[in-house]
């Protein structure tokens, strides 16, 4: 598997359903009381970021969704960390509902905001760099998305089309987000890996396979998330 720099390959892999997979990621911050818990999910482009968040929002109770690149939306590919720790992480840890215009929108003319209501359980913050040390005081979980670089770039152009303009915009972002990922090394911070072996056999509408960091030791309990 072609991997980042400094990244290892995933072992111990496993299928999960997606229900015991919001457990785990709960049982990660048992003290989280009077707010939402909110978990990044991270992975270069193309891996699958937008659509994990939105199964696993499916299955955990009162969940919301924050997508990165909604914040970083003509302002910068990863120069956002300030933006979102201020206007949406800081007011999820008071407990607060969220509704935020970036500066660019407003320039733009882009209609709507970044919505979070008041009273929702988890957050799941979507986007390439979002695990990173300068977020880390305000994420209660994370997930980091292994798969291969060469896969993930084809399954990117797929997506978003490969015009003359596209692929100019992917060699853009790809200058920024090797190097990016390569210093914040995303996947040794994660509570949890998702990705694996192609040919693990699963149910994709219902179940993950995952890998735990060697050293997580994952808390349980009796106030543990039911569905």
């Amino acid at each position: 598997m072609h991997l980042h720099p400094g990244e290892t390959e995933a072992a111990g892999w496993r299928v999960v359903t997606l229900v015991d997979a919001v457990r785990q990621l709960r049982n990660a911050s048992p003290e989280v009381t009077g707010r939402p818990r909110v978990i990044a999910i991270d992975g270069r482009g193309g891996a699958g970021k937008t659509t994990l968040a939105e199964r696993l929002c499916e299955v955990a109770p009162d969940a919301a969704i924050v997508h990165t690149d909604d914040v970083a939306w003509n302002h910068a590919y990863f120069a956002w960390g300030a933006v979102l720790a201020k206007n949406i992480l800081q007011p999820l840890h008071r407990g607060a509902a969220v509704n935020f215009r970036p500066e660019a929108w407003v320039a733009h003319n882009r209609p709507g905001s970044i919505t979070v209501p008041a009273g929702a359980q988890f957050v799941f913050i979507e986007g390439t760099g979002v695990i990173r040390e300068e977020l880390a005081r305000w994420l209660d979980a994370s997930v980091w998305m292994q798969g291969d670089l060469d896969e993930q770039e084809r399954r990117l152009l797929v997506r978003d089309g490969d015009s003359p303009e596209q692929l100019e915009h992917v060699a853009n972002w790809l200058l920024e987000e090797l190097p990016f990922l390569a210093r914040e090394q995303p996947w040794a911070r994660a509570t949890m890996i998702v990705g694996g072996p192609a040919q693990t056999d699963h149910d994709p509408d219902t179940q993950l396979v995952v890998a735990p960091p060697a050293a997580l030791t994952v808390p349980t309990g009796r106030d543990e998330f039911r569905p």
